[in-house]
């Protein structure tokens, strides 16, 4: 992920994708045994993500990333609660505090390594079945649909010009029409990451629910491989010429930046 400023142009480069606002719009494992599962490991990666920046540009990213996954895992302590499962409000989790919820290590990763991730709110299983059978479902569903609320509030100034199109140049912080691209962004990366349906990802859960029995015990049989499967679909399948994280996550996620930012 990249930026660049040029002249009136602010633009986002994601791999071979690009992203360009203008002064005119243009047009186009889960651990059930015990009934406590980790909701949401939130891995963020693309090459080069925190290097090459402007001083601005890095405060945008750690502060946006700061809150989204702040929220994130708010999002999912605070579901779990309200279904009855008090698991996280006894870890105290239902905090907007983001020091309960970063993680020392997948925090320094992110910063030298491009991917990284956050504490994973722990909830019980049995307990939110009880409640509701859809709850595990919808407590996995809280973190990226908070991501896209998110996305959706930050767009709002960019959308109907309630911010200068101004560029922070050598500045060290980031203009508020840069901050607020950058924001949206990165909540609709989270988004559609966490939406890819493979564990520990919260998008394995939601389609793991509205699947048939037989196609629950296929996700159950590979949910121990959950990681390897990730790790190749991030690092091995690029080098093979396919890939995957373009197609699902970085394609749809500039579309939806354009849809609510220009319309």
């Amino acid at each position: 992920m990249r930026f660049a400023q040029a002249h009136d142009i602010i633009e986002f480069q994601f791999g071979e994708h690009n992203v360009e606002l203008r002064k005119e719009p243009t047009s186009n494992s889960e651990k059930r045994s015990s009934g406590i599962i980790a909701c949401s490991d939130v891995i963020i990666f693309h090459d080069n993500f925190m290097f090459d920046l402007s001083p601005a540009d890095l405060i945008a990213r750690l502060v946006v990333l700061v809150v989204a996954l702040t929220v994130h895992e708010f999002s999912h302590a605070y579901t779990a609660d309200y279904f009855g499962d008090n698991t996280p409000r006894m870890q105290g989790r239902l905090s907007l505090n983001p020091l309960v919820h970063l993680d020392p290590i997948g925090s320094l990763l992110l910063l030298v390594a491009g991917f990284g991730w956050a504490r994973p709110v722990q909830v019980n299983y049995y307990a939110l079945e009880r409640t509701n059978r859809a709850a595990p479902m919808l407590v996995a569903l809280a973190g990226p649909a908070s991501n896209f609320a998110l996305a959706m509030l930050g767009a709002i100034p960019l959308r109907f010009g309630l911010v200068s199109q101004s560029f922070s140049g050598n500045a060290i912080l980031p203009s508020a029409y840069e901050f607020l691209s950058i924001f949206v962004l990165i909540n609709l990366l989270l988004m559609l990451f966490n939406l890819i349906p493979i564990f520990p990802l919260d998008g394995e859960k939601i389609l793991t629910y509205f699947l048939p029995p037989s196609g629950q015990d296929f996700m159950d049989s590979i949910r121990p491989y959950g990681s390897l499967i990730l790790i190749s679909v991030i690092f091995i399948l690029p080098r093979l010429g396919i890939d995957f994280l373009d197609t699902v996550v970085f394609e749809p996620m500039l579309l939806l930046f354009r849809f609510l930012t220009t319309g």
